[in-house]
């Protein structure tokens, strides 16, 4: 049969580019929106290449369950969409994936003491036949498949610590047992966010599998440090790390919680070291309890806190008796969250505090960000600003277009939106990747929200599954070369 012949056959008008087979789908010219069924209904929207929405990838065809149907409802083995050859290579993992999530989940690994978790993400992306599989100075680990341009680079990452939870009679499982039970893998850890960094490791083992092309590189980061604010790993991943190996992020993925949302921002929180200091002890005083009253139930608090949305706690106070200079000194620590960026919001208090001590006598008054050593597992030691940035992308971005064309056209549900950060200290590394950075950065993972930082915390086994396919599509629609059609012999 000519080539074309076939696509024509079926009364599909097809061209070839190059070596590439485009075959144009009816609906192109009726408006058709790119949503399908999975496993039949309207071919996949193809992204990135002009004048052509739909595309038939003629690949060997998959061992597929009883009753499977191609695109179109056609027969098996004859062509099949793009989206269904990652769906196929989702389904033959599945297993594998979920294997390994509950080893993951049974891994403890408290920030600072990430090191086995890293060692069993290690040596599944090289069973899973990453091209390269690196573990830096930090303690990040991160494994890399090359595409034709290393100047494009997508960064899917998910934090390998756990946060500090209650253990005890509140948790129906063993808070490390990896258990599955109901559909779900319960233990520390599930939804925020080892759940999310299994589906994004197995990810990128679905876009091996597939043998679609990447135009650009694609790095799947498992990092340390991040529950304890300031996202000290991913900030030695992407300054350090990835330069040395000659990549930066064009574009990043995180695989927090989101309910298999498209996540594109979130508030900030800081802690904040509010500093008295003068000569007499009774002004001093004075002033550190006027200070605690406006942040407590003062008519200031709102001033304070920054208006509708944002919120001040005081964590701690204290006042110190003489020291050795002889001044007397205050030291109230607030946590503070806030939708603005950390200057505006230490300029705005520290005129506040101003205004609420200008009656207490010659003292002085200072508003900093609180700082601290910490020390990865691999023993480097490194200083952080005790600050979650808070960060927002346009959701109009292109980022986020591209994001929710490659979901749809995959046929995968989502909605739109942004992190609540229900608990104190929440956070992701977008404000880190954003406001640092400057790279455009949204959120997409199986855990939902409410599960993160709380007892029994748990994912659900089908939304793990459905985030690994999901992020491989997200993952081929900004960095994948556009394909629509190869023949057997050309792989």
């Amino acid at each position: 049969m000519p080539r074309g012949a076939e696509a024509e056959a079926r009364g599909t008008p097809a061209r070839w580019c190059g070596r590439i087979l485009i075959s144009e789908c009816k609906h192109d010219r009726a408006g058709c929106d790119g949503r399908r069924r999975r496993g039949g209904g309207r071919a996949a929207q193809v992204l990135g290449w002009s004048g052509v929405a739909h595309g038939m990838l003629s690949l060997p065809a998959e061992p597929e369950p009883a009753g499977w149907q191609g695109a179109h409802g056609g027969q098996k083995g004859r062509a099949e969409t793009m989206y269904q050859t990652l769906q196929g290579k989702a389904r033959g993992l599945e297993a594998d994936l979920i294997r390994f999530a509950q080893e993951f989940v049974r891994t403890p690994s408290r920030t600072h003491a990430e090191q086995q978790a890293a060692d069993l993400m290690a040596a599944a992306m090289q069973e899973l036949g990453y091209d390269r599989v690196v573990r830096d100075d930090a303690g990040n680990v991160l494994g890399i498949l090359f595409g034709r341009r290393p100047e494009r680079t997508l960064l899917l990452a998910g934090h390998l610590d756990t946060a500090e939870t209650a253990l005890g009679s509140a948790w129906a499982h063993e808070p490390w047992s990896g258990a599955i039970e109901g559909g779900r893998l319960h233990g520390v850890g599930a939804s925020d966010c080892k759940g999310g960094l299994a589906a994004q490791i197995f990810a990128g083992a679905i876009l091996r599998r597939s043998l679609l092309p990447l135009d650009g590189t694609l790095v799947v980061a498992g990092t340390v440090a991040e529950e304890c604010r300031g996202s000290a790993g991913v900030r030695h991943l992407v300054e350090h790390t990835l330069p040395a190996l000659g990549l930066r992020p064009t574009a990043a993925v995180l695989g927090e919680p989101t309910g298999l949302g498209l996540y594109y921002g979130h508030d900030g929180w800081a802690e904040l070291e509010v500093r008295v200091e003068g000569w007499d002890p009774f002004q001093v005083g004075d002033a550190a309890r006027s200070i605690r009253a406006q942040f407590d139930e003062g008519p200031g608090t709102a001033a304070l806190a920054g208006g509708a949305g944002e919120s001040l706690s005081v964590s701690e106070w204290e006042v110190d008796d003489e020291a050795e200079t002889g001044l007397r000194r205050a030291l109230i620590r607030v946590d503070h969250r806030f939708r603005d960026g950390v200057p505006a919001l230490m300029s705005r208090l520290q005129r506040q505090v101003g205004l609420a001590t200008q009656a207490t006598g010659d003292v002085r008054v200072d508003v900093r960000v609180r700082q601290e050593v910490q020390s990865f597992y691999t023993g480097q030691l490194v200083q952080v600003d005790r600050v979650i940035d808070a960060w927002a992308i346009d959701p109009f971005h292109p980022l986020m277009e591209r994001s929710r064309q490659a979901l749809t056209a995959a046929g995968c549900a989502f909605r739109a939106g942004t992190w609540q950060l229900g608990r104190r200290g929440m956070g992701t590394a977008g404000g880190v990747l954003v406001q640092q950075f400057a790279i455009p950065t949204i959120g997409y993972g199986p855990g939902e929200e409410a599960q993160a930082h709380a007892p029994n915390e748990h994912v659900a086994l089908a939304a793990m599954t459905e985030a690994a396919y999901g992020t491989a599509a997200i993952a081929h629609g900004l960095i994948g070369v556009p394909v629509f059609g190869w023949t057997a012999d050309e792989i």
